[in-house]
């Protein structure tokens, strides 16, 4: 799995630096990380004032040259209650923060006078090489942001030869996006109470070719999407204000809810009742079928039923990441789901390096959670990281401009995890973790 071996000794100097508590004080619910003012002339200045820095207002992603700007691109297309879903975390949204802030706490080292003329991006992830160490994220409903909205993020990831993980609550149904895009198909899954379904699922996947199945755990009892839940006068109903603000955004309008109105949960219709996709009856099914009661036994129920690559999504504690590489899964997703679940919760960077020297040896270590910066993804892999899932990195470029707009967000981090490289001195991500540093804040 890369670099596992030969980082033990240094993912052992990380474990005590995450130990110490973050600061979660904050001013405003509107973090200056996670929800910042990004309307079209707004940007940041510095703190004395002398200079204004302004993002580009128009609409042409393109001229983005961070993510953060794909992001406030994003942000004037969406209507409200579209952003509040893409941005928003669980409750107080500490744990929002936190998966940004972590990222402060690692700092590099680089050395001077090597040779970086020539710098290899890519990793080995299971028994095969991939260009970078990257895939994207399965993500519900990503209908929303763009027209056909997986099969954009698919194709996008297939022509930069990553995986594309596909959520079950696609708004597409998995052998379109197969058919459609080609290329490294993978396929996320829950556990559902009535497991006629689940296996139902895991066929279809199956037969479509999905090269991996990667099995969310952290979603038994749904977060408390506090802000989002603010948009609905009760679920799947907006309230007057959403409404009119919708009307406020013709462009998404035109390329999301024309001709057909809110895209439906396509991938699970056959199991719905009445084969009803709307997005109050599929909530309610939802919150039927999610199963608080699946524990390590049912791991062994999906490898019976599963021929490929088995992954699990949300992990956070080493005991678990140890008994799953026992029960034999091919990779974990070290993950608390983007903040949206349990606020308070430790960011997976934190934990990471632990994990990957308890199992990395064992068994394919993916991460997510806060990734913005090709400097975000180099510092994953030098803490033990084989693999970084983006969430939402690609959906702001799918949002800011459908399938090319996510091209352009990863060609965005593409080059800066490229660049990161060459100013550390090192040639290959495998000498990355050698480069990294623990710091106080």
């Amino acid at each position: 799995m890369g670099n596992t071996g030969d980082n033990c000794m240094v993912l052992e100097g990380f474990r005590s630096v995450f130990s110490k508590p973050v600061d979660a004080h904050h001013h405003s619910i509107a973090s200056d990380y996670e929800k910042p003012d990004c309307s079209p002339n707004t940007a940041r200045s510095d703190q004395r004032g002398s200079m204004q820095r302004r993002f580009h207002s128009g609409r042409d992603f393109r001229r983005a040259i961070t993510i953060e700007e794909l992001r406030a691109m994003a942000r004037r297309r969406l209507p409200a209650f579209v952003r509040e879903y893409l941005e928003g975390g669980a409750e107080d949204e500490v744990t929002l923060r936190r998966n940004r802030n972590a990222f402060e706490r690692v700092a590099f080292i680089s050395k001077t006078l090597t040779d970086v003329s020539r710098r290899d991006l890519s990793v080995e992830v299971f028994g095969g090489k991939l260009p970078l160490p990257l895939a994207i994220a399965p993500t519900g409903s990503s209908g929303l942001f763009a027209h056909r909205g997986d099969l954009a993020l698919a194709r996008a990831a297939a022509a930069f030869g990553i995986p594309f993980i596909q959520s079950t609550v696609s708004t597409l149904r998995l052998e379109t996006v197969a058919e459609g895009a080609g290329g490294r198909h993978w396929m996320q899954l829950y556990m559902l109470k009535d497991r006629a379904v689940t296996k139902a699922i895991v066929a279809r996947a199956a037969g479509a070719g999905c090269e991996a199945l990667v099995l969310t755990t952290d979603t038994v009892v749904f977060g408390n999407r506090e802000w989002d839940r603010r948009h609905y006068i009760r679920p799947g109903k907006l309230q007057l204000s959403s409404k009119l603000d919708v009307l406020a955004h013709p462009r998404w309008m035109w390329d999301v809810l024309v001709p057909n109105g809110v895209p439906l949960f396509e991938n699970i219709l056959e199991f719905l009742p009445g084969r009803n996709a709307n997005p109050v009856r599929t909530r309610a099914f939802l919150v039927q079928q999610m199963d608080p009661s699946i524990t390590f036994k049912d791991i062994a129920w999906l490898k019976s039923i599963w021929p490929r690559k088995l992954v699990v999504k949300g992990v956070l504690d080493v005991d678990d990441a140890r008994r799953l590489a026992d029960a034999g899964v091919d990779g974990i997703v070290v993950s608390n789901h983007g903040a949206r679940q349990l606020d308070g919760s430790v960011s997976p960077i934190e934990v990471l390096p632990a994990i990957a020297q308890a199992v990395g040896a064992r068994l394919c270590v993916m991460v997510d959670g806060g990734f913005r910066r090709g400097t975000d993804v180099v510092k994953a892999v030098g803490l033990g990281a084989h693999l970084v899932l983006l969430g939402r990195a690609t959906l702001y470029g799918l949002a800011a401009g459908g399938e090319e707009g996510a091209k352009h967000a990863l060609s965005i981090l593409r080059e800066e995890i490229d660049r990161t490289l060459g100013l550390l001195g090192v040639t290959s991500l495998s000498e990355c973790a050698a480069r990294l540093r623990q710091t106080s804040s």
